[in-house]
Parts: structure tokens; C-alpha cells; sequence
């Protein structure tokens, strides 16, 4: 069995240089889409990679292919990340603060997402980027729920209410100027998650995950929530 989730079903385990071609090329899509969109030129990606064409049509037959391998590469490391916070920490919030500073991960897949229409039509039909994804809401529904017994957390909300403001944050701009603007609205979300005696009632009631489907949207420029 592949050990690589990011490797399509059904494939053999790889050589160690079919391998490290592999990831050479995940690696340069990820950039390149980052800086030029999904639709960018394959050949591009290959010349990025240091791999010939044909071994890049190889391993990925075509681009909805790529997509998938990067989505499911991003969202990997992102439950890793978030594992070791909710491990590692030694408070609720700590872990809290540590997963939501730490979304780079998935800001290609939501940008992928939100920029093209073929690429959300991959991700959110992708069965294990969805398993990824429900395990990625799993880890932050634990950390809310420790947060919330040892009182550093506010009760009135839920861990969809905090997958819908780690939604948002994923759209950071990559902008100098704009990322600390981003910075300091992410640092008031925080501080408004605070239970305060003086905390403004919230309207209706605190969101679940069962709540969240942030890959049943359609429009891929409005992710729902969670993405």
C-alpha cells in the first residue's frame, strides 16, 4: 500500500528517485500556482521541477491531477500541524492560537479554490481531501473543547464558529503592508474569543462542525466557511 496520500489510488510504491521527482514537482506547482494561478503552463511546472515533461505527465496524466496531489499534500501537513499543536501545547489556547497562526498550509487550496472553477470542482470532489479535511475539523473541535473547560475560551461559540474566522484568515493577502493588516484583525478575533464580563451577546447559537461543509459550495469566489 502507497504510503503517500498525495499519490493517486491504487499506485505502487515509488522508487526513491521516481519519488523525489515526485515531490520536486508538488513543490514547484505549489509555487507556481501560488504566484500564477492553476491554469499556468505545465511545462512551466516541469522546467520549475528540474524534471522533463514526460516524466511530469508521467506521474500527473493531466492537470486536475496536479491539483488534487497539491491539495492533498497542503491539507496533510495542515492535520500534522495541527496534531502537534493540540499535543504539544500545554493549554487549550495555546494550541488554539498556535493552529490558527499556522494556516499557510491551506491558503493555496483556498486560493486554488476561490481563483478557479476546475480546481474547486477537484478539491471538493476529492474523497480523501475531504477525509483530511473532516480529521482537520476533529483536531479543532478537541482544542475548543479544551479551551472551554479550562476557561479560556469563551462558551458561547463552537468550533464551526472558529473553522468559519480560520476560513477567513486563509485568504490572507500576501502583500507586506496587507499581511499586518491581517495580523492585527487576526489579534482582535483572538482577543474577542476571550471570555470578558463585559462579551457582547452573540445572535443564534454556537456552530458545530457537523454545521461546516466548506467544499459543498458551488461558486468557487464564496468557499463556505471552514474551507
Amino acid at each position: 500500500m502507497n504510503s503517500d496520500i498525495s499519490a493517486p489510488e491504487g499506485e505502487l510504491p515509488l522508487r526513491a528517485d521516481a519519488r523525489r521527482n515526485r515531490d520536486q514537482i508538488i513543490s514547484a506547482a505549489k509555487a507556481i500556482f501560488a504566484a500564477e494561478g492553476p491554469d499556468a503552463p505545465m511545462e512551466e511546472i516541469a522546467r520549475r521541477s528540474g524534471v522533463g515533461v514526460g516524466t511530469l505527465y508521467r506521474r500527473f496524466p493531466d492537470r486536475e491531477a496536479l491539483i488534487r496531489a497539491v491539495a492533498r499534500d497542503n491539507f496533510t501537513n495542515a492535520l500534522t500541524h495541527a496534531q502537534a499543536a493540540a499535543t504539544e501545547e500545554t493549554t487549550g489556547w495555546n494550541a488554539l492560537v498556535r493552529l490558527l497562526k499556522s494556516s499557510d498550509e491551506l491558503q493555496l487550496s483556498v486560493r486554488l479554490g476561490m481563483t478557479s472553477p476546475r480546481a474547486w470542482d477537484v478539491v471538493k470532489g476529492d474523497q480523501v481531501t475531504q477525509g483530511l479535511r473532516d480529521s482537520l475539523l476533529e483536531v479543532l473541535d478537541g482544542v475548543v473543547g479544551t479551551a472551554q473547560a479550562e476557561g479560556s475560551l469563551r462558551t458561547d461559540v463552537g468550533a464551526g464558529d472558529i473553522a468559519a474566522m480560520y476560513s477567513m484568515l486563509l485568504r490572507r493577502p500576501s502583500d507586506p503592508a496587507q499581511q499586518r493588516i491581517a495580523e492585527r484583525a487576526l489579534h482582535i478575533m483572538l482577543d474577542g474569543l476571550r471570555p470578558h464580563r463585559h462579551s457582547t451577546e452573540l445572535p443564534g447559537h454556537p456552530l458545530q462542525v457537523s454545521e461546516v461543509h466548506p467544499m459543498s459550495s458551488t461558486n468557487p469566489a464564496h468557499p463556505a466557511a471552514g474551507t
